[in-house]
């Protein structure tokens, strides 16, 4: 238990506080351990699983994982590190997204010791009363001290009342649930520790906050995130997946072995300093072994030395077209999925990413009859069109 408790604090980039942690383990309590999480992007990363396999090390040490979908906070939506307000979310939208998160994270958290709580369950029951008692427990200086929120107020941005409500809101979910510990990543800290100083106001005793690092995207530069396309999701096939960790630049590979594999840091940094394309190699097994199992990585490794080389893999999705008719090149990636919109399409094409049938298309009013075509997007993503 020692060296499992250790591994987590080795990882974390802060403790509040050290000491307390030590008491609440040494306790001998099932301690209660919050985690939350926005449901307005459902879909979780590899930069989401730092958390999580915290989490699951507290599992392993016979604590209760409480996994918190903040559908009623998300009909706010969560302002942290946003420069303008965020669109609200409907309480519909919310749920609906919360329903993916189960699937994902038992990849991760062992299903028979985590409990899912939706945040309607005590914030939709309090009353305008209970509002006022809980914004006496905050001064407006203190809100104030948040980077995002000081910024914003200083430089004349809007800044609504209701966002300064959100660190509240998720401090309470602490008080609710009488949380010992919560963890986050470090985007989180300030909310973190409302909750911690809201569960002293309410004569509780004050959770444990752990902050984690924020794992670099692809680009080597921003957090991971699926709005900046720069992320490898735990759901995505293993082919994509492979295809993903060969292309982490070397510079953050060893934080990647670090953050979310259980691969041997000396191992990783044997292989890092003696040859670089192999430690990709090995960490692409790894994740593809993780989230897919053994027997998925010979076939993505094989299909990514095809895809590499400029092949085109044999296992390629097919999409049927109703008619012969010529259909624009920008219609036509949106039709079959490849871009969301037809702008987004706009933009594939004269960043020269789009391929028909081995070839660059540079013309966003190109036409094609798309009967037994191969459509091409990047290096990975393929089509038939049938």
């Amino acid at each position: 238990m020692d060296n499992k408790l250790d591994l987590i604090k080795r990882k974390a980039v802060d403790i509040f506080s050290e000491e307390e942690l030590e008491q609440k383990i040494k306790s001998g309590r099932k301690l209660t351990i919050k985690l939350g999480a926005d449901p307005s992007r459902p879909d979780l990363h590899l930069g989401h699983t730092v958390v999580l396999r915290a989490l699951k090390t507290f599992q392993e040490m016979g604590h209760e994982v409480v996994f918190v979908i903040g559908d009623f906070t998300g009909m706010i939506g969560d302002p942290s590190g946003k420069s303008k307000t965020r669109p609200a979310l409907t309480f519909e939208q919310t749920r609906k997204a919360g329903e993916t998160y189960l699937k994902q994270v038992t990849k991760i958290l062992d299903k028979d010791k985590t409990r899912i709580a939706y945040n309607s369950e005590w914030l939709s029951k309090i009353n305008f009363k209970d509002v006022i008692e809980l914004t006496s427990k905050y001064t407006v200086a203190r809100i104030l001290e948040r980077d995002d929120f000081k910024n914003r107020y200083e430089n004349n941005l809007p800044l609504s009342m209701h966002e300064l409500l959100y660190p509240l809101m998720q401090g309470y979910d602490s008080v609710a649930l009488n949380a010992d510990i919560e963890i986050g990543g470090t985007d989180q800290t300030f909310n973190l520790l409302v909750g911690r100083e809201l569960q002293k106001d309410y004569g509780q005793e004050r959770q444990v906050v752990l902050t984690f690092p924020l794992l670099v995207g692809l680009d080597g530069k921003e957090k991971m995130s699926k709005s900046l396309d720069n992320y490898i999701g735990i759901d995505e096939s293993p082919e994509v997946m492979y295809e993903k960790a060969m292309k982490i630049p070397d510079e953050v590979l060893m934080e990647y072995f670090r953050l979310t594999t259980d691969i041997d840091i000396n191992e990783a940094e044997k292989l890092i300093s003696e040859d670089i394309v192999k430690a990709h190699k090995r960490y692409a097994e790894e994740i593809v072994r993780m989230y897919h199992g053994e027997a998925k990585i010979a076939l993505a490794e094989e299909r990514y030395n095809q895809v590499a080389k400029g092949g085109i893999p044999e296992d390629i999705k097919e999409f049927n077209i109703e008619n012969n008719d010529e259909i624009n090149i920008c219609d036509l990636l949106v039709k079959v999925g490849f871009a969301p919109s037809k702008s987004e399409a706009k933009r594939m094409v004269l960043g020269r990413g789009v391929k028909v049938d081995g070839e660059i298309i540079e013309d966003i009013t190109a036409t094609l009859q798309p009967k037994e075509t191969i459509l091409q997007f990047g290096k990975n993503k393929f089509i038939k069109i049938m």
